[in-house]
């Protein structure tokens, strides 16, 4: 959805000179703000001469732009060079500082620099793009330059692009990125985030720029307490990265420290990754809403490693970095081994996955799947059963509803031979819906 104003103004040209402001109301959950504006900078006149007819072209006005945010910062300045610009938390208008569109009184900045002697009308055309929901792929790790990766920001991001990705978060060891330092590349959103990388474990935090003061260095269970007790004051996403990981497997004890959810899906699907889902499934039953998160650890291209290779696919209000990680966070995200692996909705009524529901005798699972292989197994886990729902005959897409019998969760996995005579995998596994 998306809403407009039109504003006017007339510039006297007793005002030449001076800069003022043309208020205006921006709304809650905008996610990207436009203007345009015009105005008769050369307008035309004709003069005859013998023959024929010259038409003049002077310039006799010249009006610049700029804008101002709610709490009175400058969001930036084109002068009269551009007039169209635009501003959204992850992409905006050179000369304009990319940032969450907040609620309140936004302010055009209108600079009479030349006015002619009739004075001039100014038009302006406000589009505000409300958030709405939409399902965007990513990578939760990712290893640049900064650590032991082999490429760069800007070089990550348009990878990531190339892919079919829509955000990737920079994971270096120990390393903080400051957001400042993202390049912007349109249609990638860039998270900051850190792997805090210990002898006893890993863990990402995620969204933040400094999420601890101190160097990570600890060499007590205390000592990790408070990074992860600092992360989690400061709003970082918190996940706790491949605990059956041989050579860094997590052996803090979870139920001592604060986080998120828990990365199930390291890069390609292995033993690790299968213990760690065994792990999640755990949680579920004891009662615990944990919701998981995947990622492919890339530093570099091999064989078996790639950008998306898990990818994550998060339903969100927009591509912001904060609304990315409020999707992660509630569990609205489900994971596909590729960007182009296959996909799946889970609804029960207007829940979608992460959500939690009363759970009665009539209550039941909506299960909508795309991009199915033939020999591919639907499969359905509650806290109590795993049920195959549907072998795939062959290539296609399929829809169907499910009775849930009991209060609980149920999630979907999808299991794939991807070589013939090797046993059936992981391709997808969704976030449950909870039935309370």
């Amino acid at each position: 959805m998306q809403d407009k104003l039109n504003l006017e103004i007339h510039i006297d040209p007793s005002q030449q000179g001076s800069y003022f402001t043309l208020p205006f109301k921006v709304p809650e959950n905008i996610s990207r703000l436009s203007i345009a504006y015009e105005y008769s900078r050369r307008p035309e006149k004709d003069i005859k001469i013998p023959g024929g007819m010259f038409t003049s072209q002077m310039e006799e006005n010249v009006v610049d732009l700029g804008l101002i945010r709610p709490d009175g910062s400058q969001a930036g300045v084109s002068g009269s060079d551009k007039l169209e610009i635009s501003i959204s938390d992850t992409f905006s208008t050179q000369g304009y500082q990319s940032g969450p569109i907040t609620p309140g009184e936004w302010n055009i900045l209108v600079g009479a620099y030349k006015i002619c002697k009739q004075g001039v009308t100014v038009r302006y055309t406000i589009l505000l793009d409300h958030k709405q929901m939409i399902l965007l792929k990513g990578d939760l790790h990712v290893h640049s330059l900064a650590s032991d990766g082999i490429h760069s920001l800007e070089e990550l991001a348009i990878k990531a692009k190339r892919n079919g990705l829509q955000f990737l978060a920079i994971t270096d060891h120990n390393q903080m990125v400051s957001s400042v330092e993202m390049p912007r590349v349109p249609g990638v959103t860039l998270i900051p985030g850190i792997e805090w990388t210990h002898y006893q474990g890993h863990a990402n935090f995620l969204g933040i720029d400094k999420p601890y003061d101190e160097p990570f260095v600890t060499n007590t269970l205390e000592e990790a307490q408070k990074r992860f007790n600092s992360a989690r004051q400061r709003g970082a996403l918190i996940t706790i990265n491949h605990p059956f990981e041989e050579i860094a497997s997590f052996r803090f004890d979870l139920d001592q420290l604060p986080y998120d959810c828990i990365e199930i899906w390291n890069g390609p699907m292995r033993v690790s990754n299968i213990k760690a889902i065994g792990l999640w499934q755990k949680l579920l039953v004891s009662g615990r809403k944990i919701p998981f998160c995947a990622g492919s650890d890339y530093h570099r291209d091999t064989p078996f490693i790639f950008l998306g290779g898990p990818t994550m696919c998060v339903t969100a209000i927009s591509d912001s970095v904060s609304d990315i990680l409020d999707g992660i966070r509630n569990g609205h995200a489900y994971a596909t081994f590729a960007p182009n692996g296959p996909m799946i909705e889970l609804n029960a009524g207007h829940a979608i996955m992460g959500d939690s529901v009363p759970w009665n005798e009539n209550s039941e699972i909506t299960i909508k799947a795309e991009g199915l292989l033939s020999g591919d197994v639907l499969q359905l886990i509650t806290g109590t059963n795993s049920e195959t729902l549907y072998q795939v005959p062959m290539d296609g897409k399929l829809t169907m509803n499910y009775k849930i019998a009991e209060s609980g969760f149920a999630r979907v996995e999808l299991l794939r031979s991807f070589l013939p005579g090797l046993p059936m995998l992981p391709a997808l596994l969704s976030n449950p819906i909870y039935f309370d």
